[in-house]
Order: structure tokens, then sequence, then C-alpha cells
């Protein structure tokens, strides 16, 4: 599957709530509800798992009230790393940074739970990325 960016970042190929990818393995609903769990502090039950990606015209999203996507549309841009105000407060509550996630877990991360909960959402390095190849600063 080619990379497929949200509006801030995340990686919706990576997911495992990526409705394409759960459909493979429906398996991966409860594991990732279990994962989200563990690393980032939220449960959402498994049947609630499933994501069009917030590229899709009217989607259906796990995270309803994010307020990146209505931004990003408003400013007529693809993503975050185009926007002026990067990093913005909006955009604060949605990054992932994999030492900050360590941090808080206080351990090492397993390979596996890092390539399924933490790599789809790891989003800093990745904007600041595209942002530096368009020619802004970070």
């Amino acid at each position: 599957m080619e990379p497929i960016l949200t509006r801030c970042g995340y990686r919706c190929d990576l997911c495992l709530a990526y409705k394409p990818n759960f459909q493979d393995n429906p398996s991966n609903r409860q594991k990732l509800s279990d994962g989200w769990f563990k690393y980032f502090g939220f449960r959402l039950s498994p049947e609630q798992i499933c994501c069009d990606g917030c590229m899709a015209t009217d989607p259906k999203l796990i995270d309803q009230s994010c307020p990146v996507r209505p931004c990003v549309i408003e400013r007529g841009l693809d993503n975050c790393s185009q926007c002026e105000l990067y990093i913005c407060e909006k955009l604060t509550q949605r990054i992932v940074a994999y030492e900050e996630v360590r941090k808080r877990f206080d351990a090492e991360i397993p390979e596996d739970d890092y390539l399924c909960y933490i790599r789809p959402y790891e989003n800093k390095q990745r904007l600041d990325e595209l942002r530096l190849s368009n020619g802004k600063k970070r």
C-alpha cells in the first residue's frame, strides 16, 4: 500500500484501524484497543475501531472531535506541514514522538509494539521533514 498521510501527519496505511488494514485482520481491532490503552492511556472498544482516514470525503473517523482536520481543510492545505502557524496548539494535541512515548512508558518498547502502536502516529518527524523539503523552517 502506498503511504497515506493524514492532515496531522499520521500514516493511515500503517494504522491497524484503517479500514483496508483491519478488514483483512479483524483481530487487529482488539490488538489496537489494547495497544492504544497501554501507550496512550485511552481505550476504545474493538467495535469502535474503524477509520476511513481523514483524507476521505465524509469519512468515518476514530476521533470525531479532532481539531486538526477541519483547520487544515479550512486553510486549503494538504497537512499541517504547509501551515504558517506550524506547530500550533491544535497540532500540539496530536503530536506523537517516539522518545516522548518511551519516557512516559518508562521502559523499552518492543519493536512489534512500536510498529503497531507508535510508528503510524509518529508525526512530528514526518511533518518536520515535509516542511524542510518544501523550503520552510521547522
